[in-house]
């Protein structure tokens, strides 16, 4: 099945105090930037999950995922977990998927915690130091 088949909306959320910036477009490209510390993670996540589940389907052959968060709480943590392992599944499909892991120059935290997820997951990921 072609991948400009099935029709998927771009879904692009505004950051807030609590919530990242998220850009989710079916043409291939995935940012989730800022902070995460939603009341109800399972509320903000599931619609991005959902998205991530369809666009997994059908993929554009390259994808590329920018991934610059200053600050997960727990709970966004294992929906980042949900989110990343979907879409290696996409790279086991045979598509082209490119992860960067952008973090701030000194923060071990963020930095330690997409190296979890590459190792837990079996995914490469681009790490990228910004100052």
């Amino acid at each position: 099945m072609g991948w400009n088949l099935i029709q998927m909306d771009k879904l692009e959320l505004q950051p807030t105090q609590k919530t990242p910036y998220v850009l989710l477009d079916p043409a291939g490209k995935i940012k989730f930037r800022g902070r995460s510390i939603p009341e109800d993670v399972s509320l903000f996540y599931d619609e991005i999950l959902e998205w991530i589940d369809r666009y997994a389907e059908a993929p554009a052959p390259y994808t590329e995922i920018d991934i610059e968060m200053e600050y997960l709480n727990s709970g966004t943590s294992k929906y980042m977990l949900r989110v990343l392992k979907r879409l290696k599944d996409v790279d086991n499909d045979g598509y082209d998927l490119h992860i960067n892991w952008i973090y701030e120059e000194g923060d071990d935290d963020i930095l330690e915690r997409g190296e979890y997820y590459a190792s837990i997951l079996d995914l490469k990921i681009n790490f990228i130091e910004v100052e």
